[in-house]
C-alpha cells in the first residue's frame, strides 16, 4: 500500500482508481438521482471532485510519461484517453500500468 504514495507509478494508479470510481458513482448513482428523482445534491458534490481528479489524472499521466520517456504514440495517449470512458482507467491499469 505504501508504494501508492511513494512512487510516481503508484500515485498514477491511485489517482486513476479514484477518478474511475468517481466517474462510476456519478453515472450509476448521481445521474439517476438527479434526473429521475430530482435530487441533484450528489452531482453537485461529486461533480467538481471528479473534475479535479480527472485533471489530476491527466497531469499525473503526462508527468509520468515525461519522466519515463514514454512514446506519446504508443502509451501516453492511451492512458490519457482512458479517463474519458467508464471503466477505462481500470482497463488501462490492468493492461499497461500494473505491468510496469
Amino acid at each position: 500500500m505504501r508504494k501508492f504514495f511513494t512512487t510516481d507509478l503508484g500515485r498514477l494508479r491511485l489517482v486513476g482508481f479514484l477518478e474511475g470510481t468517481s466517474l462510476l458513482i456519478l453515472i450509476i448513482l448521481g445521474m439517476p438521482l438527479k434526473y429521475y428523482f430530482g435530487s441533484p445534491e450528489l452531482v453537485k458534490l461529486l461533480g467538481p471532485i471528479h473534475g479535479g481528479l480527472f485533471l489530476l489524472f491527466l497531469l499525473q499521466t503526462f508527468h509520468f510519461s515525461i519522466e519515463n520517456s514514454w512514446s506519446f504514440k504508443e502509451r501516453t495517449w492511451k492512458v490519457a484517453l482512458a479517463s474519458v470512458f467508464p471503466f477505462g482507467t481500470f482497463y488501462i491499469d490492468s493492461t499497461i500500468l500494473r505491468k510496469l
